[in-house]
């Protein structure tokens, strides 16, 4: 660290200064990656992609598009974390300053708190199916309820509950080793799962289209381009904060290798079993089925049962850990550092999301569609601000010292600790993405693109002084 300025305990503890240790492969990325993709929300999300209309080579085409799109993402955002070892909130100094910084850490966390209580109770879902098996006399509980949730409800809620907080609680280390071997594990699941399905309902009644339609011409490009933008937006949150984990990777060539290997293989493969198995429970159980839970559900195997309970829990909770409790862990701990650790801005979200009463959310979607789309769109506004920052104003330079620091002459002070040119173009930009969604509804798709535009280019414009102004200076150093 550069002793020139004095480390603020307002924006240092352990947690947020930069990692030394930075011992992850490409391997821990590209298990990052399969975490992600693997769950029931990811399967429900593939296979309703081929039920757009479109046949299987346009869903293809689609799916490599759009996952091309996350992987450019990727490899900008993952960059500033993996080179200076911070993460997301610490990253997003640079451009909103030491102090604005939290307007986007808040924004992120609580988009987390939201989905990690609905995916902890998506979980819970699948726990039930093995507590039912092993003693069904438990049936009884789903008699009686609670705030919404029957009793036994709570019990496979609670113990989802608990499984992730101890995963949580032993640290980075744990949660690296825990996605390294979950997600391989879920791939034998699903292969096995898949093979089961096909057995079951041959071959020849496999489809890749899961739809009566059949889209040509210009209905097909602009499904198409839903699609892309659909997967673009599916993979907008972890991407966004995708400096909490870059920032553990030793190198930016294997932080790019696990992202290829992590995203266009893995997804598409993902993609691939996911459709698979949906196509197979039209002949199986005479309808389409799109949720797995439910497929496991009625299968009369005790062993795939038992087996596809598992999966569908540790995908669930791989996807919650990685994407929903280490975001908020690391933002939350950024308003406060003094007062607030990692591991406990990551139970702050934890008990965030049961008073939000997530059953309750996932059973109203209109709410689920005001709450998560408001925050939604504010993503993409901080892509385009956080990237043309970093690679267009600051070329690639960070000053580490003074991501640490009160002193007005560090570099990210600005005023009073905000940039308020990146806040402007956010605000501008927000408000777009939201006319976007609820207003001008058929681009509601494109709001996380057309709020990253219009911000990107207005702090560009805003920020331009600031960029000759460092210009000149690298230009008298040099």
């Amino acid at each position: 660290m550069n002793q020139d300025f004095e480390q603020s305990t307002r924006l240092a503890n352990s947690d947020l200064l930069p990692e030394k240790d930075q011992k992850w492969g490409w391997y821990s990325i590209f298990a990052f990656w399969m975490s992600d993709v693997h769950s029931v929300g990811g399967y429900v999300f593939a296979a309703s992609l081929f039920a757009l209309g479109l046949n299987g080579i346009q869903v293809f085409i689609s799916l490599l598009a759009g996952i091309s799109i996350v992987l450019v993402f990727a490899n900008l955002m993952g960059k500033p974390g993996q080179k200076a070892g911070v993460p997301f909130p610490v990253v997003a100094r640079m451009s909103f300053g030491v102090f604005g910084a939290n307007i986007p850490a808040i924004i992120r966390g609580l988009i987390a708190v939201v989905w990690y209580g609905i995916q902890t109770f998506l979980a819970s879902s699948s726990f039930i199916i093995l507590i039912l098996y092993f003693f069904p006399e438990m049936a009884s509980l789903a008699e009686g309820s609670f705030i919404g949730l029957s009793y036994l409800g709570w019990v496979g809620f609670s113990a989802m509950w608990i499984l992730q907080g101890i995963v949580f609680m032993f640290g980075m280390d744990m949660i690296r080793k825990v996605i390294d071997w979950s997600g391989p594990a879920i791939y034998v699941a699903m292969f096995a799962l898949c093979v089961y399905m096909v057995d079951l309902a041959g071959w020849e009644n496999i489809s890749f289209s899961l739809s009566a339609n059949n889209l040509m011409g210009l209905d097909a490009i602009t499904q198409m381009l839903i699609a892309i933008a659909l997967v673009a937006g599916y993979f907008a949150g972890p991407t966004l904060n995708f400096s909490d984990f870059s920032r553990y990777c030793g190198s930016y060539e294997k932080l790019k290798l696990g992202n290829l290997l992590g995203l266009p293989f893995n997804f598409v493969l993902f993609s691939l079993f996911s459709v698979v198995i949906v196509s197979a429970s039209i002949p199986v159980f005479g309808e389409m089925i799109t949720d797995p839970v439910e497929t496991v559900k009625r299968l009369d195997s005790g062993f795939i049962t038992v087996l596809g309970a598992l999966t569908f829990i540790f995908a669930t909770v791989g996807i919650n850990i990685v994407a929903n409790f280490v975001a908020p862990a690391f933002d939350f701990s950024n308003v406060s550092p003094q007062k607030i650790s990692f591991k406990a801005g990551g139970f702050i979200a934890a008990f965030g999301s049961v008073l939000l009463t997530p059953w309750n959310l996932f059973n109203n979607p209109e709410v689920i569609h005001y709450t998560v789309d408001v925050l939604g769109a504010m993503i993409g506004p901080l892509y385009g601000i956080i990237i043309v920052d970093y690679f267009f104003i600051k070329k690639g330079h960070i000053d580490v010292a003074a991501l640490y620091t009160e002193s007005p002459k560090g570099r990210y002070w600005y005023d009073n600790g905000v940039n308020n040119k990146s806040v402007y173009a956010l605000l501008i930009a927000g408000f777009v993405a939201i006319l976007a969604t609820f207003v001008f509804s058929a681009l509601a798709n494109y709001a996380i693109f057309i709020g990253g535009i219009v911000a990107a280019v207005s702090y560009r414009y805003m920020m331009e002084p600031e960029r000759v102004a460092l210009q000149n200076l690298n230009l008298a150093k040099s």
